[in-house]
């Protein structure tokens, strides 16, 4: 059986290569993006896609008339796939719901404490001969509140690990988890994690309730300087409010490995290219924000674990038994 892969990086090959040697499938890397444009060249029954691939309605369409049946993410996202869609056509969606839970969370704490440590500059300076501290001022994450948004398998790991800091940590939900109420986090409501958090960190999917749940009116009821970290999905923020938050002092630091435009610009070299996208360059500006291209996931151990449960979902689902389903088409 052959499996089409889309936006694949090196790292993508190796891993899904060493994977293969359990199923043997036939791998067909692409390094440009699943669209319309290359949905048209598709052949075979399965088609991987990542996380900033199109999967909209006039995708999924040709990826039927090409005789696709399943749709395998190699991410857990979905809300890059049109699933009424997918279904109107029978093909079916299989993700990867968790891996390795602590490497994004994990990497979550490594902005913090960049960003609030300025790290990055002090590496930059020292490489220049400048031993100088002056703006490198930071605080104690000891004793700060934090705020966490989404208590699934990330967030619980970054809630665990803000607990061994030290901290208050207070969570929202939908439900409240009774291990994390055990070990010292306490849920409450947006408006309380808005008002007391000292940093809020964001772990929720990406929906049509959740879409710029961080806006202008969310940044009033904050605290004044709150420190804001977002690994999750780049359109919880509306971005325009974060940069005028920025602006006023409101927010007092940023860090996001997640953009809402970011399928324009991450996971490629643009180095020599003049940047078309004036709200990422503005962010970029600010010497508070500090911007990580959607790399939270990349560690061996979370790629192995994307690249076994990609290629047994297609395995389960050749032999009839789908499993990981987001649509069963």
């Amino acid at each position: 059986m052959t499996i089409t892969f889309f936006s694949a990086q090196p790292y993508d090959n190796d891993f899904f290569s060493k994977a293969n040697t359990e199923h043997a499938f036939d791998l067909v890397f692409n390094t440009h993006a699943l669209n319309e444009a290359s949905a048209a060249t598709v052949k075979g029954e399965v088609v991987c896609a990542f996380v900033n691939d199109n999967c909209k309605a006039g995708v999924i369409e040709i990826l039927a008339k090409q005789g696709v049946k399943l749709l395998a993410l190699r991410s857990a996202g979905f809300n890059h796939v049109d699933l009424a869609a997918a279904a109107k056509y029978q093909i079916t969606v299989v993700r990867v719901p968790a891996y390795s839970p602590h490497a994004v969370a994990e990497h979550a704490v490594a902005l913090l404490m960049t960003l609030n440590r300025k790290t990055h500059k002090a590496y930059n300076r020292v490489r220049e001969q400048n031993f100088a501290l002056h703006g490198l001022l930071g605080f104690d994450v000891f004793g700060k509140t934090i705020g966490v948004i989404g208590t699934g398998n990330i967030g619980q790991v970054f809630c665990q690990i803000m607990l061994g800091f030290g901290c208050k940590v207070l969570a929202f939900d939908l439900v409240a988890n009774k291990a994390m109420e055990h070990i010292g986090v306490r849920y409450t409501d947006l408006h309380e994690i808005f008002a007391e958090s000292d940093v809020i960190s964001l772990h929720c999917p990406l929906n049509e309730q959740t879409r710029h749940m961080i806006n202008a009116e969310a940044f009033m009821a904050m605290k004044d300087g709150v420190v804001m970290i977002n690994t999750s999905r780049g359109g919880l923020i509306d971005t325009p409010a974060a940069i005028r938050a920025l602006k006023s002092g409101k927010l007092g630091g940023l860090a996001i490995d997640v953009y809402e435009q970011e399928e324009k610009l991450f996971f490629r070299d643009l180095s020599a290219d003049i940047i078309q996208d004036d709200t990422i360059q503005r962010l970029m500006s600010f010497s508070n924000v500090l911007v990580t291209a959607h790399q939270a996931f990349f560690t061996r151990e979370a790629l192995t674990q994307i690249a076994e449960i990609t290629l047994g979902n297609v395995q389960a689902w050749q032999q009839g038994k789908p499993s990981n389903l987001v649509s069963g088409g």
